[in-house]
């Protein structure tokens, strides 16, 4: 039987174990919001992410999800995202009943981008793919006084977006969000479209010269990153 005290327990030994100062006291610096980081690099989460997936791997879709929200609840800023990597991995087992969980911990949990984006990009969004409708349960997040949300309706679409899916549910997301006036949710906006860019050029290059007066220079210049220069050029045109 998993003891998911011991595993924790075990877990937290072994994170303080490969923190480094230096990279925590660096990410309290980049972050505008307060964390409480322990200091782990992403390479070290990573390989911590895969080397305890096989004790994880075998467990009951619902006591993974269970252990992965004591993580959720956790202050310490590298818990949620170990989290959400090890559900990203289980998506397929967690299925449609995952959502309700994810989005919690997206409305409550979530106080920074990065976490917003590990989970969205992770989970949320291979999970809008193997069950595309959920996507209609995100829709409420567009109007949603919770930027996070906002900008996790947006960001849960790149997954399916780079790989030529959802087209329709990008442009609608995009237009639902065109003029927000939060920077992180203009951004998660023109990530998505750049993703999508990938599979669909002309569209979306076509859908933002026709909303390019009242589109965001930053949303815009995200969108079309990956364009060649001379359609570049043509879309920063006024």
């Amino acid at each position: 039987m998993f003891d998911t005290t011991a595993f924790l327990t075990d877990l937290r030994a072994e994170m303080v174990q490969c923190a480094d100062p230096a990279h925590r006291d660096g990410l309290r610096w980049f972050f505008k919001e307060a964390i409480s980081p322990l200091g782990v690099r992403s390479s070290e989460l990573n390989a911590l992410v895969a080397r305890r997936w096989r004790e994880l791997r075998t467990l009951d879709p619902a006591v993974l999800l269970q252990m992965c929200n004591t993580l959720w609840q956790s202050d310490v800023f590298e818990d949620p995202t170990l989290a959400s990597k090890w559900c990203s991995r289980a998506v397929s087992k967690l299925g449609p009943a995952a959502f309700e969980t994810f989005e919690g911990w997206l409305s409550t949990r979530v106080n920074n981008w990065a976490h917003c984006d590990v989970l969205c990009t992770g989970c949320l969004g291979p999970l809008l793919m193997r069950h595309p409708e959920l996507w209609e349960r995100t829709l409420p997040w567009l109007a949603s006084p919770n930027r996070w949300l906002r900008r996790g309706a947006a960001v849960s679409l790149v997954p399916p977006g780079r790989r030529g899916l959802f087209l329709d549910q990008v442009f609608h997301v995009a237009d639902a969000l065109l003029t927000d006036d939060d920077d992180l949710v203009r951004k998660g906006y023109g990530w998505m479209l750049k993703e999508t860019s990938k599979a669909w050029p002309q569209e979306v290059l076509d859908f933002v010269l026709a909303r390019r007066a009242r589109m965001p220079r930053v949303a815009l210049r995200y969108a079309i990153e990956l364009m060649p220069a001379d359609w570049r050029r043509k879309a920063m045109e006024r």
